[in-house]
């Protein structure tokens, strides 16, 4: 897992989803995206979605992100803003805990389980669900991503 922070959050995403870490890049706005979605940036010469990590987990204020990571979704290709990475770390596949069933809808459904990390919670993302598919089809009309 590829460890992230913003704010006082910690997450965790799948390896296998990351394709590369990078410095942020100019993000232009998206009319009618969610409010976690930044915009777009041209990562790659592709029109790539960015999510700011803070505002999909439930912080108030954007992050000041100091890193983007491209996740891969299938074909798709998403970058997420966070304030830090701060490494790889391996987890036993049974050390995280699904959800409880009060938070199975939060988040946009983007967290698939939680954890402990030494003495702080870490959510665990699931990549698939970062961005909304509602989100993908909008921007596939306005030529922004498959």
């Amino acid at each position: 897992m590829l460890i992230c922070r913003v704010r006082t959050i910690c997450a965790a995403l799948a390896l296998n989803n990351v394709v590369e870490t990078m410095r942020p890049l100019p993000v232009e706005p998206f009319a009618g995206a969610p409010s976690f979605v930044r915009g777009l940036a041209v990562i790659r010469g592709a029109p790539t979605p960015v999510v700011d990590l803070g505002l999909l987990l439930g912080c108030r204020e954007p992050a000041e992100p100091t890193r983007f990571v491209t996740l891969a979704v299938g074909e798709r290709r998403v970058a997420v803003a966070v304030e830090g990475v701060e490494g790889m770390r391996e987890f036993a596949s049974d050390a995280a805990q699904e959800l409880p069933p009060l938070l199975k809808d939060a988040s946009a459904g983007a967290v698939a389980a939680v954890r402990a990390l030494d003495a702080e919670l870490m959510v665990v993302l699931s990549a698939a669900r970062v961005i909304p598919e509602q989100v993908w089809r909008e921007l596939a009309k306005k030529g922004g991503s498959p």
